[in-house]
């Protein structure tokens, strides 16, 4: 039935294009718009066929193609923003094709200043690409990203209106769209989607990619039929470079070398990036581009959390436990790409774009936990310590524990695309093969080397929004701590993708309206595997078994007096004494090993018409999505491990309508309606199932393979008003509706498991819906006059509110409430102030996130709901041209010391305080175009 949905839909495309009317035999135009200077490709820049109504945008190599051209004469203009750089005329015959390039002369306009590489040109050719889109889109190129101090793809993504990011340990990670989490938004790079390295989840970590290897990204925020339904944020589309952007042999290399000021370390980074185009016989092209990056970062962060353990019963509240941890971090990436662009004819070229990364983050994390108490009597009437709460100022017993966790994680992507594009008269065919691979290796790590000393008196903390603590003189005696247990662990995960598609597109005219027919298909095929071992230690026999035998060195903590660490290399030589196969746990080990095999067949058909000044874009995509399950099912009581295997069959059928219409030259309207899904992430659906029982309290986990795809519906309404150098006023609304919802419950006492005290799961809900306006405004103020004509502004904001609700059993009764979705701030902007004049470029950059529901730890009430703190980084860039090709640059990131706070209940209440300091970079960058 679905394979045979899935033919009838190309089938009908295919009639449709066939049988379509059309009223002319047609010529072609296709040629490039290129710098007369020195012949260099004016990418961004826009061919204009007024008596026709057609408009097309030069692609990243400065080439264009208009197909279904009648017959004639026409005067045609080349413009870039409101700047006319170019008008000719051109002679278009009946089933010819014209090849003609579009030369521009300085004598015409001062094309050095509209093409050179500088902020304005950059935010120029962004606001064309959104412009002339059929759909919404925001998009930042490899020149915008290298002004700003941001490292990699995840934080140069941050300055796009309705974006956020997530940050580990200060660095931007994961890229939201429109509050939406990362989970929910799908990340291709040059067409072939990514997979995610790391376990149990579907999201890209964009940090593991250098922006070097970068070209250009857009952000697709309302999807065309011919795009994966696998985005409900939006899609990210990663280019790499081409050396057929450029008409000759190019190459930079940079050169950096950075200051961490928390560590007092200095990193180097270095990349190269060169390319060439080389003239081959019978007016073929082949265009050989490569690059190289190298970059390590040592540094550090300071951290005080309580994980929210407040009690709030208790006024004023009081705390049950708190942590201090000292983190010393080795991060390196590498970075490469090998690219090759084949232009055969006119009509026909081939491509292979590859690109590997490498991310290897060496983390060792020194924490002291602290566990308030006091001693009680027990049911035989013997005192023993009893956690509990204690207020702020009081002191009184805890039990402190040293641990030091340990480990060397490395994640890798690669990607590869092979693809074509042939142009048949008024058919064009492309086609892509994609392969693409994301690995996390862990070989082995200390999750967690634990000393720990009992009923430690005198102790207590001060202030509940950054807790420092109340000491006594055995909390820093390293000999008063016993070695308790060491968790030793072993993990890797797998995630692989092939995929082949094919499009076929047809220009047409419906009663002399141009208008293209697109049909094609797409089949995916998938596999995430995940392993895991875990490996507890706690009988060390003759083996020394105090701190002061295995102390390392001084931490480097400025909350507060830290005391004693724990030493890697001697707890590495400690367990390599040790019999390893005794530790083994197989419960925890098996639970976490699994395999997941997803198979996605996709079809569609869509249209396009222009009418006047009205673009109608509409049609509909099929997707099926079979999906196989393979892990285990622990049964506790019999102790025993049985196989968990599964399969689930969903198709859905998704239409979309797009309408864009221009008021004027300057002012166009926007409107779409679109349908996306998404399945669940490899965690909530993963195949474990784990039934234990301990004196006398059932307990389940086990992940939902049953869970349905997220369903949303999404309404987007647009206003854009284009003023000219670099000028962008615009204003968009939208509504998502999201169906199946998907969070974390405990379903014990639920009618399928009222004999149980805990189930821990994930399941379905209704809905959660999101509404939202994005504000954008960018313009440089070439009318002021020198030297304030330099200044150029851009700001952007989000508004969004959202909500969802969650239910769970409390004593056999289901309890509702409504939420915020998780990780979405109400209020999200960006405000930037550059300035170029001459050989000097400086901009300022403040990035501002509102607070957001970070984690709902207690269903039943929002007394314990864990929220980050707004937060406001300022970043500082500057560069200076020594010489035409050579580039000295300082930036200055997260200036005012930003730090990281969560919360609990309120923002008096700790639950995470974690400061990174202020990062420097000196850099000197030769190019040569």
């Amino acid at each position: 039935m679905k394979i045979k949905t899935l033919t009838n839909a190309i089938a009908l495309a295919g009639l449709t294009c066939f049988t379509s009317h059309n009223s002319f035999a047609d010529g072609q135009w296709e040629g490039m718009v290129l710098d007369g200077s020195n012949l260099q490709p004016i990418n961004g820049s826009v061919v204009s066929i007024k008596a026709l109504n057609r408009d097309v945008l030069v692609n990243r190599a400065g080439r264009f193609r208009l197909n279904q051209l009648k017959a004639g004469t026409y005067h045609v203009t080349v413009r870039l923003a409101d700047e006319t750089l170019h008008t000719q005329s051109i002679v278009i015959e009946d089933q010819q094709t014209l090849s003609k390039n579009l030369i521009i002369t300085a004598q015409e306009e001062s094309i050095e200043e509209i093409v050179v590489v500088g902020q304005a040109a950059q935010m120029q050719r962004a606001i064309d690409r959104q412009r002339f889109s059929d759909n919404m889109v925001s998009a930042i190129n490899a020149d915008a990203i290298g002004q700003l101090p941001d490292d990699n793809a995840a934080e140069a993504l941050q300055r796009v209106p309705g974006l956020s990011i997530e940050r580990d340990q200060g660095e931007g990670r994961f890229v939201r769209v429109r509050g939406i989490s990362p989970d929910l938004n799908a990340v291709t790079v040059n067409g072939t989607q990514l997979p995610a390295p790391e376990a149990g989840r579907r999201a890209v970590a964009l940090d593991v990619m250098p922006s070097d290897l970068i070209s250009s990204m857009t952000v697709t925020k309302t999807l065309t039929p011919d795009m994966d339904a696998n985005a409900i944020g939006g899609s990210i589309e990663v280019e790499s470079l081409s050396a057929l952007d450029r008409a000759d042999a190019f190459y930079t290399i940079r050169s950096e070398a950075s200051y961490e000021e928390h560590t007092e370390k200095t990193n180097p980074s270095i990349a190269f990036t060169a390319g060439n185009a080389f003239e081959l016989p019978n007016a073929q092209r082949l265009g050989v581009a490569a690059a190289l990056s190298y970059d390590q970062r040592k540094f550090g962060s300071n951290n005080v959390e309580t994980g929210g353990a407040w009690d709030f019963d208790e006024d004023p509240a009081a705390l049950e436990e708190l942590e201090q941890r000292d983190y010393t971090i080795e991060r390196t990436r590498i970075g490469a790409a090998l690219n090759f662009d084949y232009d055969i004819s006119t009509n026909d070229r081939l491509y292979l774009r590859t690109l590997y990364s490498q991310f290897t983050d060496d983390e060792q994390r020194q924490s002291s936990k602290i566990e308030f108490g006091k001693l009680a009597l027990n049911d035989e009437l013997e005192l023993e310590f009893d956690g509990s709460a204690r207020q702020a100022g009081d002191t009184g017993l805890a039990e402190v524990k040293r641990e030091l966790k340990d480990r060397e994680e490395t994640q890798e992507i690669l990607s590869t695309t092979f693809g074509g594009e042939h142009f048949i008269q008024d058919w064009t065919l492309s086609y892509a093969l994609g392969y693409s691979e994301a690995k996390e290796d862990e070989p082995g790590g200390i999750a967690g080397a634990v000393f720990k000393q009992e009923e430690l008196d005198g102790i207590g903390f001060t202030n509940t929004k950054k807790p420092t603590m109340i000491t006594s003189n055995d909390y820093f005696n390293a000999a008063a701590y016993e070695l308790d247990e060491v968790e030793y662990t072993e993990a890797s995960t797998k995630d692989t993708q092939v995929s082949a598609k094919f499009d076929i597109t047809r220009d047409l005219y419906i009663n002399d309206y141009p208008a293209i027919m697109k049909f094609g298909g797409k089949s995916l095929s998938r596999k995430k595997h995940q392993e895991e071992n875990v490996y507890i230690y706690d009988d060390f026999g003759a083996a020394d078994d105090t701190l002061i035998d295995y102390q390392g060195p001084t931490a480097n903590y400025n909350i507060n007096e830290f005391g004693p660490t724990v030493s890697s290399d001697d707890i590495n030589s400690l367990l390599a004494s040790l019999d390893k196969s005794a530790a083994y746990q197989e419960e925890d080990s098996k639970l976490a090993t699994y395999d997941i095999k997803e198979s996605v067949n996709a079809a569609y058909v869509m249209g396009r018409i222009d009418i006047d000044q009205l673009r109608i874009l509409t049609g509909v995509r099929y997707e099926d999505t079979q999906t196989k399950f393979d892990g285990v099912r622990y049964d506790g009581q019999a102790d025993q491990f049985t196989p968990l295997k599964k399969e689930t069959d969903f198709d859905h059928l998704l239409p979309s309508l797009h309408v864009r219409y221009e008021l004027n030259d300057n002012m166009q309207l926007r409107a779409a309606y679109t349908q996306a899904v998404v399945r669940p992430t490899f965690e909530q659906m993963a195949p474990s199932f784990s039934d234990t029982e301990d004196d006398g309290d059932k307990e389940a986990s086990l992940g939902n393979s049953d869970l349905k795809s997220l369903e949303s519906s999404n309404v987007d309404l647009g206003f854009e008003f284009f003023t000219g150098n670099a000028g962008l006023i615009s204003a968009f609304y939208f509504r998502k509706d999201i169906d199946n919802f998907i969070y974390e419950t405990d379903l014990a006492g639920s009618p399928e498991w009222a004999d149980y005290d805990e189930v821990a799961t994930f399941v379905n809900g209704d809905k959660a819906t999101l509404n939202g306006f994005e504000l954008a405004y960018s313009q440089k103020m070439a009318f002021l006059p020198y030297p304030l004509n330099g200044l150029l502004i851009s700001a952007n904001a989000s508004f969004i509110e959202s909500d969802a609700l969650i239910s769970t059993y409390d004593d056999g009764d289901l309890v509702e409430r409504e939420i915020s979705l998780p990780n979405q701030s109400d209020v999200t902007g960006n405000f930037i102030v550059g300035y170029e004049q001459g050989q000097w470029m400086l901009r300022i950059a403040a990035n501002y996130k509102s607070e957001y529901l970070l984690e709902v730890n207690d269903i039943t009430t929002h007394l314990y709901d864990v929220y980050q703190a707004a937060q406001t980084q300022l970043d500082f860039s500057m560069s200076y041209n020594i010489l035409d090709n050579m580039k000295v640059s300082f930036d200055i990131a997260n200036l005012t010391d930003e730090p990281y706070y969560t919360y609990v209940n309120s923002e008096a209440y700790n639950s995470q305080y974690e400061d990174y300091g202020t990062r420097y970079r000196l850099g000197l960058t030769i190019s040569q175009f």
